[in-house]
């Protein structure tokens, strides 16, 4: 795979991985930044042309939950 390549999916992962952390933080000061609970998080990832889905699951949790 060429430079360009792999440039570009990095680029591409670290704006997913920064955009998803300010939404989650936005998501709990809405919620008023709710203590000691814990939230299920989906993401999916879909490529056009590839026919690809990727489904990441897990769960968010606060530092006393």
């Amino acid at each position: 795979m060429s430079g360009d390549y792999n440039m570009s999916m990095r680029k591409f992962l670290k704006q997913v991985g920064v955009t998803s952390q300010k939404a989650i933080e936005e998501g709990l000061r809405k919620a008023g930044n709710p203590a000691g609970k814990s939230f299920e998080a989906k993401m999916v990832l879909t490529i056009d042309g590839l026919e690809v889905e990727h489904v990441v699951t897990g769960r968010i949790k606060d530092g006393d939950a």
